[in-house]
């Protein structure tokens, strides 16, 4: 389990393979608190530490990357030089600073475009049909890794949906949020009490 708060931005070193991947992410970490076997949430996916190496504040780890997660994320993103969102598996006693993310991806969403609103950003995105019943206003998603609060949702004719979250200055700058523009794609998790909730109501029906 994860809480979507950030802790750093890792990079892809490399990453070999065709289907399955092994990538190794270079990070600001210290290896030796990092455990093989570890759960280490990347750009909001759960993935298993396998090796890890270098020095605290110059460390990397290496994760196996299934052909199905390959397949559920964003096109391109297991490559190298692509800089991913980082955050620890949750211990029991930390603070629940987001909100529970299991780090299991729903789907993948779309930037429609991005505009300032006071010192913020406002970033809106397009989801697929099927993810769009399981989004609400003031609800949580869970965007490249990132826990955030939906601000507004607007329902299209074709059953897709549009939505829109506000970035602070610095949620823009402890994670790759800030570099995001227009077309880019990013790994979406919707919040595990909306699936819950979905499926309940699909059932009575």
């Amino acid at each position: 389990m994860f809480t979507g708060i950030v802790t750093a931005i890792g990079t892809i070193q490399e990453a070999n393979g065709s289907g399955d991947l092994r990538a190794v992410i270079a990070c600001p970490f210290d290896p030796a608190k990092i455990a093989i076997g570890a759960s280490i949430a990347c750009s909001g996916c759960c993935l298993t530490v396998v090796e890890r190496g270098g020095v605290a504040g110059d460390a990397w780890f290496a994760v196996d990357i299934s052909g199905e997660t390959v397949s559920c994320t964003v096109p391109g993103r297991w490559q190298q030089g692509t800089r991913l969102n980082l955050e620890p598996a949750l211990k029991l006693g930390d603070e629940l600073g987001g909100h529970i993310v299991t780090g299991h991806v729903d789907g993948v969403g779309t930037v429609l475009g991005i505009c300032p609103e006071g010192d913020s950003r406002r970033i809106g995105f397009a989801i697929s049909k099927e993810l769009a019943p399981y989004l609400a206003a003031k609800g949580s998603i869970t965007i490249d890794g990132v826990s955030l609060t939906v601000n507004e949702v607007t329902d299209q004719a074709d059953g897709t949906c549009h939505f829109a979250v506000n970035i602070i200055p610095h949620t823009a700058e402890v994670t790759t949020l800030g570099a995001l523009k227009q077309g880019d794609q990013v790994n979406l998790e919707i919040d595990i009490l909306a699936r819950y909730l979905q499926r309940m109501q699909a059932l009575r029906s």
